[in-house]
């Protein structure tokens, strides 16, 4: 909207471009005129050359007064000085303690003369007499005038009474000033005068120098008075363009016209509130009578709100009052400054018309931040509902007072709607200024007619405006409720339609037009993105969940020699890789893993359970852990090798492999990056073992070490994964030391504890999957292990079967006896055949009965078919038929050859 400021300014302008016109190039002046020459005049019709004539006028009266001033003081100051100096020469002189004594001795001329004289040279142009009660000169300045009489006229004038006095008289030698001092004796008796004289110095010397400087002041002063003209008169000169009085009359006449032709009124106020100038289109907008000139606005007959901003006289812009059926714009502007007289102009514009435009361009401006607003607050989560709900909170109440979104039913669960869902949808948002209207609620199929604007709108793909309802468009209820107009709009995403939004607006709204039309299928539009990357997101994570949830164990299998508790806790944002297994081996052993794998979503799931199959693969080995975690790091790398360009290596994996052997009670590990376990003794006592960080899996080709701890009967082991410890909110070791803290209770089963530790240390916003295994041990009684050495013989064969029937009565096993004695025969005699020394039997009791055979070799037998003409490879075979399972594994010294049978449940 434009502003006015002060008119005189626009006058200004005016007025050098009307000189701008009527100033030729190179002339200023019509063609057949001569024109003024640019530049300063200073002729004495010229406003420089007045300036100039004035200020020397007045330099002069000041000189000459100056002058006058200057010669009364000059001979005031110099007088006045003479008779200071005389009079205080003759009083020092006299108050000497030896004058009046030596004028009463016989030659006082021989004792004064010299004290005179010397006073004389010392003082300069002073002179010194000293003169007797009777008028004879005791001491003079020439000495041919010791001993004479002072003239009777001077001598009239010395009285013995007289006090000090001073006169000035003109001798040859110019004019002096004379000081007399009276002498007296110690009686009071008068006895003669001390006259000290002084030369005048000549006042007109001392008015000339002092006239010479103050002639070159006024000379300076009118150079610069000169100057300045100049400076001034081509200032005016610029200012003017060189016109002369009638050109700038001409000029002022085009400006009076223009003032009262422009199309704003223009109103100008003196400091009291009277008008002083009124143009024609502020006659016209504030319909004033001709006689408004002088007058007070007051009494004008203004519209009280237009009198009133006029009156005040304060500085206003655009301020919008109404004058009848007018709106008008109105500013105001001081007119005080840069010398002006005080008072205010006013200038004004009819905006009706204007208001009516900017109403509407309010009005799409508002819109505009509408969907600019909708851009930012919907789709701020990957939740299809939540999604839909927050495109109601953007058009409530700004553009709808009601907006409800329906979807296809496959849409809310991450699915593409398919043709089927087409003819029905689910409600899933309804937001509006109230809470009772008659809406369909959320979680409601419908199935909309093709004929109501929602059927047509999702039949068609087009958004359907309907200023106002009828029977036929909408409900009863929706009607009597007060609901009068709706734009139904399709909720379209990648060339597939989503569902329908309703924008609805009831009796405290005006209806719907067509404008509003574009505004709804933007917003749609925008949604409909915003809800498909949701389905999408829904839809991914979905799969990610099944995937991770089919990958992971779904119970863990009892195991009598420990007890397990377990959580999985998946991040916020999608499903990661965390994994954790419990693994039975042979012995009795159990294996305890758990993994971490960078990232989220379908990748960091799917390489889980590529690893955690491996770990399995390599468990049924049964190698140590160190191998295993050394096969799986290999395998990561292998991997990653083989990972397309574009797609995220496993760089990152970590690992936990621990083994628990409950004949001896004690656990060997390994960590590939992994955070340490927790050891919770059975006092209470915790804390994390000493155990080499090896590096993440597929790093590096560095070996990897092992640890092995002694756990006794009833302790605890805490496995987890750093989502536990560590977050945004907390760093590792302040998360390590509260895990520690939280374990460190007796006591407690693994299930307290899984509970205890994620009810203090889960983070309120979990960005990471989190994996808790807690393991509660246990040993094997030592009834239930039998061992013993066999010599290398084959005659100690039948010796060992002895040994194994006399354990199987004691602990009351008949059923597999004869199966285990066969077993037994077979594994030791090739040990005592193909094996090295010390051989072992070691049979245990647990669920199952476990035969095992230690020797010193590394060479494993295989199972093979044996030739019809082979003497023997039997042997192997017929364990494997007896044993429901067997083995072997190795160890530091060797290998065991195992078996494991069934036992019958009491």
């Amino acid at each position: 909207m434009p502003r006015f400021g002060n008119p005189f300014a626009a006058i200004s302008r005016g007025r050098h471009q009307a000189a701008g016109r009527s100033v030729s190039s190179g002339t200023g002046r019509d063609p057949g005129r001569a024109g003024p020459r640019p530049g300063v005049r200073f002729l004495p019709r010229s406003v420089a050359g007045q300036v100039l004539l004035l200020q020397l006028t007045v330099v002069l009266l000041l000189i000459a007064g100056a002058l006058a001033e200057l010669a009364v003081q000059a001979h005031d100051d110099i007088t006045g000085t003479a008779k200071q100096r005389a009079m205080g020469v003759a009083q020092t002189f006299a108050g000497a303690a030896d004058v009046v004594p030596a004028l009463a001795s016989p030659d006082p001329t021989a004792i004064l003369q010299p004290k005179a004289e010397a006073a004389m040279r010392l003082l300069g142009d002073t002179g010194i007499q000293v003169i007797n009660a009777h008028g004879v000169r005791v001491t003079d300045r020439y000495r041919y005038r010791i001993g004479t009489t002072v003239e009777p006229g001077i001598m009239s004038t010395l009285s013995r009474d007289h006090p000090n006095f001073a006169s000035v008289y003109t001798s040859a030698g110019g004019q002096q000033e004379v000081a007399r001092v009276p002498l007296r004796d110690d009686h009071g008796t008068f006895v003669g005068w001390v006259a000290a004289s002084t030369h005048v110095s000549d006042v007109n010397a001392a008015v000339g120098n002092r006239l010479r400087f103050l002639a070159i002041v006024a000379a300076g002063a009118l150079v610069v008075s000169a100057l300045g003209t100049a400076l001034i008169g081509r200032r005016l000169s610029r200012q003017t363009r060189g016109l002369g009085p009638g050109e700038m009359t001409r000029m002022y006449e085009h400006h009076d016209a223009v003032l009262h032709a422009v199309r704003e009124g223009v109103v100008i106020l003196d400091s009291a509130g009277r008008v002083l100038l009124a143009n024609d289109e502020a006659r016209r907008l504030l319909d004033l009578p001709a006689d408004c000139e002088g007058r007070q606005v007051a009494d004008l007959g203004l519209d009280p709100p237009v009198a009133a901003l006029l009156g005040d006289g304060d500085a206003v812009t655009d301020q919008v009052v109404a004058a009848g059926e007018r709106l008008l714009a109105v500013n105001i502007r001081s007119t005080e400054q840069d010398g002006s007289p005080p008072g205010s102009v006013a200038t004004l514009r009819d905006t009706t018309e204007l208001r009516a435009l900017s109403g509407r361009a309010e009005q799409a401006r508002e819109r505009l931040l509408l969907v600019r607003d909708a851009g930012r607050t919907v789709g701020t989560t990957l939740d299809v509902t939540r999604t839909a709900q927050e495109l109601t909170e953007a058009a409530v109440p700004r553009f709808a007072d009601f907006v409800t979104v329906d979807l296809a039913p496959g849409v809310v669960v991450g699915e593409e709607p398919t043709e089927q869902d087409h003819g029905e949808v689910v409600r899933v948002a309804i937001g509006g200024i109230r809470d009772d209207a008659p809406f369909h609620p959320l979680g409601r199929s419908i199935a909309f007619d093709p004929a109501t604007p929602q059927g047509w709108s999702m039949g068609t793909g087009r958004s359907r405006l309907e200023s106002r309802l009828t029977d036929t468009t909408a409900s009863r209820e929706l009607l009597d409720y007060g609901v009068h107009s709706l734009i139904a709009a399709p909720l379209p995403a990648r060339g597939i339609l989503l569902g329908v939004v309703e924008f609805w607006r009831t009796s405290t709204s005006a209806p719907f037009e067509e404008d509003d039309r574009s505004v709804a299928e933007e917003l749609a539009a925008r949604a409909g993105l915003c809800i498909d990357n949701a389905r999408r997101y829904t839809r991914e994570h979905a799969l990610a969940t099944t995937l991770q949830r089919r990958l992971l164990p779904h119970g863990l299998p009892p195991q009598p020699t420990l007890d397990v508790a377990h959580r999985y806790l998946p991040a916020q944002e999608g499903v990661g890789g965390d994994w954790y297994d419990v693994i039975p081996l042979p012995g009795t052993r159990v294996a305890l893993v758990v993994g971490d794998v960078v990232g989220h979503g379908i990748h960091a799931a799917a390489t889980m359970g590529r690893l955690r199959t491996a770990v399995h693969n390599f468990a049924a080995l049964d190698i140590p852990p160190d191998e295993l975690i050394a096969h799986l790091d290999e395998l990561v790398h292998r991997i990653d090798e083989e990972t397309p360009d574009g797609e995220d290596a496993i760089t990152g994996a970590t690992c936990l492999y621990a083994i628990y052997d409950p004949t001896t009670g004690t656990c060997t590990m390994t960590t590939a990056g992994h955070p340490p376990p927790v050891v919770v003794h059975p006092d209470g006592t915790a804390h994390y073992p000493d155990i080499p960080q090896g590096h993440p899996l597929g790093l590096t080709a560095l070996p990897y070490e092992t640890t092995q701890l002694h756990l006794p009967p009833g302790s605890l082991l805490v496995l987890y994964t750093d989502g536990l410890v560590e977050s945004r909110d907390q760093d590792i070791d302040t998360g390590l030391r509260l895990l520690r803290d939280t374990v460190a209770h007796p006591g407690r089963t693994p299930e307290q504890t899984c509970a205890a530790v994620l009810d203090r240390l889960r983070p309120a916003h979990q960005r990471d999957d989190i994996a808790l295994l807690v393991a509660r041990t246990r040993t094997l009684p030592p009834d239930n292990i039998a061992e013993w050495d066999v010599p290398q013989d084959p005659a100690a064969v039948a010796g060992v079967r002895a040994a194994v029937n006399d354990r199987l009565d004691v602990w009351g096993i008949d059923e597999p006896a004869f199966a285990t004695e066969l077993i037994l025969s077979e594994l030791v005699t090739n040990a005592i055949r193909y094996g090295g020394p010390p051989i072992r039997v070691r049979l245990i009791r647990d669920s199952t009965l476990i035969c095992e055979v230690s020797d010193s070799t590394s060479t494993a037998p295989h199972l093979r078919y044996a030739a019809s003409t082979d003497e023997g490879g039997r042997g192997l075979f017929l364990v494997a038929q007896l044993a429901n399972r067997w083995g072997t594994r190795y160890t530091e010294t060797g290998k065991i050859i195992w078996s494991e049978q069934t036992l019958a449940q009491t």
